[in-house]
């Protein structure tokens, strides 16, 4: 499969359908140039400025906590009002805070800036739920079933194009222009890709004759991207399952019996490997800064190629698929996504920096492929919100935790002791899928 038949739908879209398709496509371009500006560049900012380990594990965490209490909450109360209008809101409120990034550099010295930084994305992150849950639903309303892996196939193919474009044309400008101008600059250009998106999320209106999906009981695979996005993509857009929230009306969610029967096998493991990925986001960026010296360039065509890699694994996900089936390909992506922080912390120079780089966006379009399906695969279909529900408690607990326990580690290991030990806690949870999930 190449990334052509990725994007080309196998027989012409209704035109009924194309203004919305059109600006959805719109609205994940810009959110990329947003992704590969300013949020990519974030954390390597606040180390270049001295943030230690503990902050920018803080600076990982903000938005989890505010998931970790907020979602069920914002789920019931979206489910009683129209998504659209608390989506376009929402992303309103949310990425205004964008703006605040770009004075910050000169407003305030070094230290109060990284805990400014802190605090915003804390403040974000209330509203960025109500965002995440209610997109997934306004989604589902807007593109009718038959047509979802198409417009997903395209968003992410554009998601991914506009990160890697916008990500090497930042990383050039933060070489070229005087400290701290060009973050500023960078800031300012994620600003404008998040207001963008969100003109374009105004006119994503529900599709007449498009029947809501069900409370319960309604596969989302077609909403999980082929082998894309998982990070970025639960902040993205929310967690797996997120639009099942705003069907589940008078369903008792995060039921104890489920801990007891064999999804919460499946629940331990992804958590357990979950918890040793999200430990080692705070450790790359003072990586990369401190031990690699790296410039912003060199960093920026890291991150291009490792969504790159992300893209090109993307068009033979739907082959592997077929041949090892869902778990496996959890499993296989979670051992390559294992060897990201192992290669990373072997490195001593520019050449295996960007081989990691590689490694790490190939198993990521892997397991994040995968992941979706595979949950699916272990959930009744009548009982859907409640499992799911789980997962996203899980999910967002073990970015908190491991947010924290990753700077923990590294204080008392070092950085690249850290990150060897953070690698084959990830292969063991992958094994742990393997064996029990």
């Amino acid at each position: 499969m190449t990334l052509f038949s990725l994007i080309r739908p196998a027989r012409a879209v209704p035109a009924e359908y194309r203004a919305t398709f059109l600006h959805l496509y719109f609205d994940i371009l810009w959110f990329g140039v947003l992704n590969g500006s300013a949020l990519s560049f974030l954390a390597v900012y606040a180390a270049r400025q001295g943030a230690n380990s503990f902050q920018l594990g803080l600076l990982a965490a903000s938005g989890a906590l505010v998931n970790l209490f907020l979602t069920l909450p914002v789920g019931r109360w979206l489910a009683g009002r129209h998504v659209g209008k608390a989506v376009f809101w929402a992303a309103v409120f949310h990425r205004l805070f964008y703006l605040l990034w770009v004075p910050l550099p000169v407003l305030l010295p070094p230290s109060a800036q990284v805990w400014a930084f802190i605090g915003i994305t804390f403040l974000m992150s209330i509203p960025g739920v109500v965002l995440a849950v209610g997109f997934n639903a306004l989604f589902a309303d807007a593109v009718p079933p038959e047509w979802r892996g198409h417009v997903v196939g395209v968003r992410n193919a554009l998601f991914a194009l506009a990160l890697i474009t916008s990500t090497l044309i930042s990383g050039q400008l933060l070489d070229s222009l005087s400290f701290p101008l060009g973050y500023q600059i960078v800031f300012a250009i994620g600003f404008v890709g998040a207001a963008l998106s969100t003109v374009h999320l105004w006119f994503v209106r529900a599709v007449p004759g498009v029947e809501p999906p069900p409370r319960v009981g309604r596969p989302f695979g077609e909403l999980a991207s082929p082998g894309m996005l998982r990070i970025i993509g639960d902040a993205l857009r929310g967690g797996v399952g997120l639009r099942f929230l705003t069907r589940a009306r008078g369903l008792r969610l995060l039921r104890r019996d489920i801990l007891r029967g064999p999804f919460g096998a499946v629940l331990a493991t992804l958590f357990a490997f979950h918890l040793a990925q999200y430990s080692t986001v705070p450790l790359f960026s003072l990586y990369w800064v401190r031990q690699l010296h790296l410039s912003d360039e060199q960093i920026g065509l890291g991150t291009a190629l490792f969504w790159a890699m992300v893209l090109l694994g993307s068009t033979q996900f739907a082959a592997l698929t077929q041949r090892l089936g869902h778990r496996r390909m959890v499993v296989f992506g979670g051992m390559l996504i294992s060897l990201y922080p192992a290669l990373m912390a072997l490195s001593r120079e520019f050449g295996l920096f960007m081989l990691a780089s590689a490694v790490g966006g190939l198993g990521w379009s892997l397991f994040g492929g995968a992941l979706t399906n595979y949950l699916l695969d272990r959930t009744p279909a009548d009982d859907r919100p409640a499992h799911l529900a789980w997962y996203n408690l899980v999910l967002n607990a073990s970015i908190l935790l491991g947010s924290l326990i990753g700077p923990f580690i590294a204080d008392r290991t070092g950085l690249g002791a850290a990150l060897a030990l953070l690698a084959l806690a990830r292969a063991l949870g992958a094994l742990a899928i393997q064996r029990w999930g």
